[in-house]
């Protein structure tokens, strides 16, 4: 294909749902084969579904784009492209290739053989169909899937048709409607779809979350963005982070795999870790500040340098930003219970060990996490034990957690009024339990 505006590249959802993993990347997979070879990308909504279709979806779908960080050229809407459709089938009725029966239209399969070079899977060679007539116009007036999409493929000048393997099933049938209609057929490419771990399409509980979710659980644009790159293509040397913009530049849709992807919410926690690291504190503490506030987790009078250090302190250990929900919980308030998984650290009674940790703590004038570990230590000698034995009880006592970020830079955090209250605390747990 040439350097052209005169190509162009659709994608076109169905707005009787949310936008999902899978849409996506078909999504992504267009555009930025359109930015790579300077081809226009429009939207197609398919909403010729009347009844399903609802504008809520649809400003999901919209808004989840521009977040990924595409656009498009222009916009259009099937649901307004009615006459359009019925002047084509008209055409195809009155050439007796199409007929009316009970109130439809069905278009007449003309076939022997049907072959594609798709620009993903190579020659592709149909030599039957399951059936010889298919419905192009239903009773309602409404356009099928098949005829519509040819329709407007057509007329809007699409060269280059991506989509998910699950269509080509479709194609010989839209091909037979192309020539039918004298009207010019575009290119194909059919991309493998996303798996689940097992092997099998995704369900929702595996993976295929709409794109808002993914959002309202804190993982970043960027992030998403690139693991959908890594789903089907890759940039090569063993490459896993990479932005849009770089992809831009490199990215061909012939060089999409053939085989099928598979879906790891793991691949995906890891990338959008590598995201957040890679944010300085002073944009991560903004965003982080935003998330909890949409969540009521923060209280209203937050001193900003004392979330820049919970910032400091988790960027390293989290992997999205729902993480510090739970996580941040006990650097803003002191009424945590004591979680899941510390009934056995609980279990052992040391109110007499954490009261001497405690009064060595008292000591300490700068309470930073070096005067904090040499008390420490110190106090775990003096009383004969090893340093976990009072580390896990402190952890609890200070998070209501078994594990966390360092404890001695949690320490610090908190401060040491906090610290001493949250140990006494604990202390009168196990006295309450003698």
């Amino acid at each position: 294909m040439s350097n052209s505006k005169s190509k162009r590249f659709r994608f076109a959802p169905s707005p009787t749902g949310y936008l999902h993993i899978g849409g996506a990347r078909t999504c992504l997979f267009s555009w930025l084969y359109a930015q790579k070879i300077g081809a226009e990308f429009i939207l197609r909504i398919e909403d010729t579904d009347l009844e399903r279709s609802k504008k809520e979806y649809l400003d999901e779908i919209l808004e989840s784009i521009k977040w990924l960080g595409m656009d498009w050229d222009e916009i259009f809407y099937q649901s307004k492209r009615f006459d359009i459709y019925h002047s084509y089938a008209e055409k195809l009725i009155s050439e007796g290739k199409a007929c009316k029966k009970e109130g439809a239209v069905f278009f007449k399969y003309d076939f022997e053989r049907v072959e594609i070079n798709d620009l993903v899977r190579g020659k592709i060679v149909f030599t039957e169909l399951p059936k010889d007539e298919e419905v192009i116009i239903k009773s309602d007036g409404s356009p099928t899937y098949n005829f519509s999409c040819v329709i407007d493929d057509a007329l809007m000048g699409i060269s280059c048709v991506i989509r998910g393997e699950d269509h080509i099933s479709n194609t010989p049938k839209q091909i037979l409607m192309y020539e039918a209609l004298k009207l010019s057929i575009p290119e194909f490419a059919h991309v493998p779809l996303i798996l689940s771990a097992s092997g099998g399409r995704m369900s929702k509980r595996y993976g295929a979350t709409s794109l808002r979710e993914y959002k309202q659980m804190g993982y970043f644009s960027e992030a998403i963005t690139n693991y959908l790159l890594l789903l089907g293509w890759s940039p090569g040397n063993n490459r896993e982070i990479i932005s849009l913009g770089e992809a831009q530049d490199i990215f061909d849709i012939k060089n999409v795999n053939k085989t099928g992807a598979v879906f790891s919410l793991d691949k995906l926690n890891w990338i959008n870790g590598e995201y957040i690291r890679s944010k300085s504190i002073n944009e991560l503490t903004r965003i982080i500040k935003a998330y909890l506030e949409q969540r009521s987790c923060l209280p209203q009078d937050v001193d900003m340098s004392y979330l820049e250090k919970i910032c400091r302190l988790f960027q390293e250990r989290i992997s999205k930003l729902s993480d510090l929900v739970d996580w941040t919980r006990f650097c803003f308030y002191d009424d945590f219970k004591y979680g899941e998984g510390t009934e056995k650290i609980l279990s052992n009674d040391l109110s007499k060990e954490i009261s001497f940790l405690s009064e060595r703590l008292r000591e300490i004038d700068n309470f930073d996490k070096e005067q904090i570990e040499n008390k420490f230590r110190k106090a775990a000698g003096d009383l004969d034990l090893k340093l976990r034995v009072l580390v896990h009880p402190t952890r609890v006592a200070l998070t209501g957690r078994k594990d966390g970020p360092g404890l001695f830079e949690t320490m610090e955090l908190l401060g040491k009024e906090k610290v001493l209250k949250r140990l006494n605390r604990l202390i009168q747990h196990w006295l309450s339990q003698a």
